[in-house]
């Protein structure tokens, strides 16, 4: 379970390093949409925490650079999929356990 999220938490963040310098010196359309989408999911979970606006304030009135805002999105889009990858692993371990003592049981 805990190598599943880590195996997950890292592959998202490679895809999101090749895609940003596949931008940075082959810019397309397609390379913009893909470069959004991966950060759509840190964005609504820092929405759901209330922290989305006050980054977008500090980075907008130049507080803070990109690389720091791509930084807090790294952070969380790891947190987040290490956290629905443990939340599925703990359902599934659960009811592997129940089934299991189900079977015993019959």
């Amino acid at each position: 379970m805990w190598g599943n999220a880590f195996l997950l938490s890292a592959l998202y963040l490679l895809v999101g390093v090749v895609v940003e310098l596949a931008l940075r010196y082959f810019p397309s359309l397609f390379l913009q949409r893909l470069s959004l989408s991966l950060d759509s999911l840190p964005a609504r979970a820092l929405e759901l925490m209330g922290a989305m606006e006050p980054l977008r304030t500090a980075y907008f009135n130049g507080r803070i650079p990109e690389y720091a805002v791509r930084l807090v999105f790294g952070l969380t889009t790891v947190a987040v999929i290490f956290l629905l990858a443990l939340v599925v692993g703990t359902v599934m371990g659960t009811l592997r356990h129940l089934l299991s003592r189900r079977t015993r049981g019959a």
